[in-house]
């Protein structure tokens, strides 16, 4: 073990390797996350409603992230391990079926592609430390919370509450910020959020977020501290606000449709996460 880890020091290339390999692996799994958790929690919600009602259980196969295999969409053939080989069975197959010829989405590849190149970033910004292994984990769950909003406009509790947890449990030993600003940092980040949501509502009568969003916030206020929680907001005001412009020039966007708020938290989140300190000396230089 002394050994392997002397060499990863002294052999920065095998590093960055071992954790982009990782990071196309875990983006395979995130692919499964974001397909199946939705579907999981609808289950869920189907059988809480015919209990509430009185009705019998509806009896389904079961389903979660592990069963049943994967298969093709198309023609539901059980995909071998070799379907699977994140990446390179896309390219290999040219993004189609190999026993239906059917084309396969592009974003499988692409998340893979993503979460490798957050682990990659990450290991640029921390090395190898207890921080790069929380931010790989802050990564991962940020990319799966920001395709499942943009699919469904949910941010499940089971990604932001245990996202919030952890960033607590993490700075008990104050590994990015102390623990009393990581609490003041989760409260202020829900309580912001909770009464935006409410003074809009009061005032307009509708509704401009969900609460999976103030669960966000205080997550990220719960790794980074209340100090982070203003420049996190400017910056996925400015981005959701720009990504919002340039949908509706392009006519991808109609009057009717939600753009969600959760990828601009992320992505905020993210890059607070490797540029806080820079972060922070902008929005102080743009308060003064």
């Amino acid at each position: 073990m002394i050994a392997l880890s002397h060499w990863l020091t002294t052999e920065p290339s095998a590093l960055y390797i071992i954790v982009t390999l990782s990071g196309l692996l875990i983006g395979s799994f995130l692919n499964v996350v974001i397909h199946r958790l939705p579907m999981m929690l609808q289950r869920d919600w189907q059988q809480e409603c015919a209990e509430l009602n009185g009705q019998p259980p509806v009896e389904s196969p079961p389903f979660n992230l592990c069963t049943p295999r994967s298969r093709c969409p198309q023609c539901q053939h059980q995909l071998s391990a070799l379907d699977n080989i994140p990446l390179l069975s896309w390219l290999w197959l040219r993004g189609r079926c190999r026993y239906c010829q059917a084309g396969v989405s592009k974003r499988y590849p692409l998340v893979e592609l993503a979460s490798a190149a957050l682990a990659a970033l990450a290991l640029w910004r921390f090395g190898a430390s207890p921080q790069l292994l929380a931010a790989l984990l802050f990564g991962w769950a940020l990319l799966c919370m920001t395709l499942i909003d943009i699919d469904h406009l949910l941010l499940p509790d089971n990604l932001t509450l245990p996202l919030l947890w952890l960033g607590l449990l993490l700075n008990i030993k104050t590994l990015f910020v102390s623990l009393p600003s990581a609490v003041l940092g989760a409260a202020l980040g829900y309580g912001i959020l909770w009464s935006l949501y409410w003074l809009f509502k009061l005032a307009t009568g509708k509704e401009g977020m969900g609460y999976g969003d103030f669960k966000l916030l205080a997550a990220i206020g719960a790794w980074f501290g209340w100090q982070a929680l203003l420049p996190v907001l400017l910056l996925a005001s400015l981005t959701g606000s720009l990504l919002g412009l340039a949908l509706m020039a392009s006519k991808r966007l109609g009057a009717d449709r939600v753009l969600p708020f959760g990828p601009a938290l992320a992505l905020a989140g993210w890059l607070y996460l490797l540029w806080g300190e820079q972060m922070m000396g902008w929005y102080w230089s743009m308060a003064l």
